[in-house]
């Protein structure tokens, strides 16, 4: 469902991105880890078509996303780190407006609006203009919108952010759930345990190259490591580091 081949991005001499290959199939969780100014987020941002790259292609259910742009987003959802709300509508305006974006059936949007307020704890911003919700609901409401159309891939940028642990844990559930269900989950985060508990393989990006790619147990393996996937990560990052630095 996505297929990374030969990504490369370049701004001016930095290169952001070098040369990642990457398949992603359908239904399964994957999360990418990586230090800050890792190429993270230009990855995800060349996947979902918002930076174009300098070489090289991504493919997302099916649909090349530099070619066929439209096709592809029409089976892809994207929530961003800080995502952009309309703040002067409310939750179920905004839904409404994402439905309509989407050209959702109106009584299919009320009946799946429905659903996902109950099950992000929504209904009792519905009605309340999004500018005066916390930072933990205002994620809530994007991401419950972003699954309004029932996409086949999702794309999440650090999806905890500001979200308390009683809500973490129902966002890493519905996605679990949406995951077994058949649908694609392409996750960055910078929390090792949330990629540990939630993911079926693990990609590490390191200095614009996918440096590492697994399972936490395969990781461990590559790595030389015991215990906690953050004894992984450092060694695998700090190996990295060490071969650029002494060639």
């Amino acid at each position: 469902m996505i297929e990374l081949k030969g990504l490369v991005k370049q701004f001016g001499d930095l290169i952001a991105v070098d040369g990642i290959d990457l398949v992603v199939p359908r239904g399964e969780f994957f999360a990418v880890l990586g230090p800050n100014a890792a190429g993270k987020t230009t990855t995800i941002k060349m996947m979902v078509g918002l930076v174009k790259p300098t070489r090289g292609s991504a493919v997302v259910a099916g649909y090349d996303i530099q070619q066929n742009p439209l096709k592809a987003r029409e089976r892809l959802a994207y929530v961003p780190d800080f995502p952009f709300l309309y703040e002067k509508l409310t939750p179920l305006e905004f839904m409404r407006f994402t439905g309509q974006l989407f050209k959702i059936d109106h009584d299919r949007v009320r009946k799946e609006g429905e659903q996902l307020a109950r099950r992000f704890h929504l209904d009792a911003f519905l009605h309340k203009p999004i500018e005066g919700l916390s930072h933990g609901t205002r994620q809530r409401v994007a991401i419950a919108s972003a699954l309004l159309h029932d996409p086949e891939v999702f794309v999440i940028d650090e999806p905890m952010v500001g979200l308390d642990p009683q809500h973490a844990r129902i966002v890493k559930d519905i996605l679990k759930e949406r995951s077994q269900a058949g649908m694609t989950v392409f996750l960055s985060t910078h929390q090792l345990s949330v990629a540990e508990e939630m993911a079926d393989r693990i990609g590490i990006i390191h200095q614009g190259k996918l440096i590492a790619m697994g399972t936490s147990e395969e990781l461990r393996r590559q790595s030389g490591q015991d215990g906690a996937l953050e004894k992984s990560f450092l060694r695998l990052t700090t190996e990295t580091e060490s071969a650029v630095t002494h060639p």
